[in-house]
């Protein structure tokens, strides 16, 4: 393997910091490169009538441009819509983005993105046509909503969707942008954006993960974010890495198993994050950590297979990192979370795992390889066995680009979500809603366990071709003592990555933030 990283440096931590701040003027009052302003569809004349209020005011400082991009592109704020014009001036550039009824408006949506956080984005994305590098988010009204936390939304979403992936080019590029002050948010704005730059900071770690290659994103790799975070914060981190012969120790026949073909020794990765105060909620969060996966001896072959995409099967271990990092920001009271990575790589080897080989799981339970490509779980399972002995957890959730079928039976945007209880999984769902990542409920249909039944070990790492996405969790639901602990599985096989963008999302990492600060009662 031909490491890039001496010729070619590769930071965790984004070079520039975009500056987003509160301001108290008026639209017409400021002077940049963008001003982008959410309208409602209230807030418009009809055909008959003229502009009034703040439209009014803002269209004859421009000389009458507002009433222009109405009248020429036929724009009615309806939600999703946006129109950019340059008109010069003190104001270089506008965009009005529709936000549609302000009855309607909400700071959390029920599927997706909030409104708040598609203005943000609808900011961004016009900031990078028109190149700026100052901008301004103001409304035409306050709708019936709080204040801060709409500003908090706008800026996530602002954030989150300035991102350009370029650290690997040459000549690295980026948004022009450096500052945006959002002329909305009163009192609490401050603190909400600082919470969202937070959440973004958590993602963007995500992001540069999950989009480097598999020569720069390895095992060690994974390690070294891990203790770049715990140092970051080392009030509230501590960070174990445990080598191949601690796992031997360990018994971790399954991880070991997966992990032997690979030149690049595996790296199981332990970060404890402990809030201030009295603890009273215990949680572990595993994410999968296949920095490569060839698919050993059932190599991925042909049109289809993804190898080339086979860097994003440490999605869920990039999204766990993420949120790691979210808290070391945060820094919520009250609550312990046992972050686990079981890094490694999947490859081919003389010594490496084979089809028909029986591992054996560190509670002594045996599995038959049926096929080497259903690597994950196993990694998981000796993962998932672990963080359960990290003391009395209330709750466990892994996150894994675990199946191909679930990618087919949801799509390129959504994460399945497998609950042991209702309690559990609306948990975790309420977090996404939060966050604006989609996930969508799974039967953890048990009748479908006995299609992972061996004659000759207690278990088969795969079941049938149909149904193969609740197979891999009804596997991981074995490792797990669900009247025990409360469990979820999120296979996020897909949004982890944008085919249509050609980068990483950043999918996960708010929403495990999101539901830790839940499950300590911050949920925000």
């Amino acid at each position: 393997m031909t490491d890039i990283s001496a010729w070619h440096p590769v930071s965790l931590t984004p070079k520039k910091q975009i500056n987003v701040s509160i301001g108290s003027g008026y639209p017409q009052d400021w002077s940049g490169d963008l001003l982008a302003l959410g309208v409602f569809e209230g807030d418009l004349p009809s055909k008959e009538g003229s502009l009034s209020g703040c439209l009014a005011t803002l269209d004859a400082s421009l000389d009458g441009a507002i009433e222009d991009i109405i009248q020429t592109y036929e724009f009615k704020g309806k939600e999703g819509s946006q129109q950019a014009v340059r008109v010069g001036g003190k104001i270089k550039n506008v965009v009005l983005i529709g936000l549609g009824k302000v009855e309607d408006a909400a700071l959390e949506a029920k599927w997706g993105l909030s409104l708040f956080q598609t203005l943000g984005a609808a900011a961004a994305a016009a900031a990078k046509t028109t190149k700026a590098r100052t901008l301004a988010l103001a409304l035409t009204q306050l709708p019936p909503v709080d204040e801060g936390e709409a500003s908090g939304k706008a800026a996530n979403g602002l954030l989150h969707a300035i991102y350009e992936t370029s650290r690997f080019k040459s000549s690295e590029t980026g948004p022009k942008l450096e500052s945006a002050e959002l002329l909305f948010g009163g009192k609490d704005g401050a603190a909400a954006v600082q919470r969202a730059q937070a959440f973004v900071a958590g993602a963007t770690l995500t992001r540069y993960l999950v989009e480097a290659p598999p020569n720069v994103c390895t095992p060690a790799h994974l390690a070294q974010a891990a203790e770049e975070i715990a140092e970051s914060a080392p009030d509230v981190y501590q960070l174990k890495v445990l080598e191949k012969a601690d796992c031997e120790a360990l018994k971790m026949g399954l991880y070991l198993g997966v992990a032997e073909a690979s030149a690049l020794p595996p790296k199981f990765i332990h970060l404890t994050y402990t809030g201030a105060g009295e603890i009273k909620r215990r949680v572990g969060i595993v994410g999968k950590g296949l920095t490569f996966d060839s698919g050993g001896y059932n190599i991925k072959a042909g049109a289809g297979s993804m190898i080339e995409m086979m860097k994003i099967d440490m999605g869920g271990s990039g999204a766990v990192l993420g949120a790691a990092k979210t808290l070391a920001l945060l820094k919520p009271e009250g609550i312990e979370v046992h972050f686990v990575i079981a890094a490694c790589e999947n490859m081919v080897a003389g010594g490496g795992m084979r089809p028909g080989d029986i591992l054996v799981a560190s509670n002594g339970k045996t599995v038959e390889i049926n096929n080497t490509d259903a690597e994950g779980r196993l990694t998981l399972a000796d993962a998932l066995l672990y963080v359960q002995n990290q003391g009395q957890l209330d709750a466990v959730v892994d996150i894994a680009t675990l199946t191909g079928a679930c990618m087919i039976a949801l799509g390129p945007a959504i994460a399945g979500l497998y609950g042991s209880s209702d309690a559990a999984a609306e948990a975790v769902a309420a977090a996404a809603r939060r966050a604006g990542e989609k996930v969508w409920r799974m039967p953890l249909e048990k009748a479908y366990a006995d299609a992972l039944k061996s004659p000759i070990a207690d278990y088969k790492n795969v079941g049938g071709r149909a149904g193969g996405s609740i197979h891999a969790a009804l596997f991981l639901n074995e490792f797990v003592d669900t009247e025990r602990v409360a469990w979820v599985h999120l296979d996020a096989a897909a949004p982890v990555f944008s085919d249509k963008d050609g980068s990483a999302t950043g999918f996960g990492a708010q929403t495990l933030a999101q539901w830790v600060l839940g499950e300590a009662g911050l949920a925000g």
